[in-house]
């Protein structure tokens, strides 16, 4: 039965039973959120933000991703250590960008008394730091790489 399920289904069981459950909280938590004052501005930005992120977004990192890999050529650790710090940086682009480009800065200062300033020198700190260590990483694989081949041919 479970490999009719997965030739049909083309995943595991447990694959149906997790989407399934998911699709169960969010319609849980929409039902919940149906009641706030909010919920057709949330609706709103929810069915924006899915709009931005499929028709924006997505064909901006995949040509990147692509111009990537024809940069790499078959290189493909080189593009992954390319690909987590240039991810993790535009995740905290994302999330932090009305302090990094200080956006509400008199209502930010209002709020908890502190200044907007630093955001962005912090995060161009993090940001090189995640690529410094992704580099650091990259090299030390490769050198682990290269010493092995050379013990094999040897």
């Amino acid at each position: 039965m479970a490999e009719r399920l997965h030739a049909r289904y083309g995943a595991a069981p447990w694959h149906l039973v997790v989407v399934t459950a998911a699709i169960v909280l969010a319609g849980w938590v929409a039902l919940r959120l149906a009641d706030e004052a909010t919920f057709g501005r949330m609706l709103l930005w929810f069915v924006g933000a899915a709009i931005a992120h499929d028709l924006v977004l997505f064909p901006v990192y995949a040509s990147t991703d692509r111009v990537l890999r024809a940069l790499v050529r078959g290189r493909v650790t080189l593009l992954n250590h390319l690909r987590f710090p240039a991810l993790g940086t535009a995740l905290l682009f994302v999330v932090y960008s009305p302090g990094i480009l200080r956006l509400g800065e008199t209502t930010h200062e209002a709020a908890t008394g502190q200044d907007q300033r630093p955001y962005l020198p912090r995060w161009l700190l993090l940001s090189a730091t995640l690529f410094l260590l992704s580099g650091v990483t990259y090299l030390l694989r490769r050198r682990r790489q290269v010493s092995a081949q050379r013990s094999d041919s040897a």
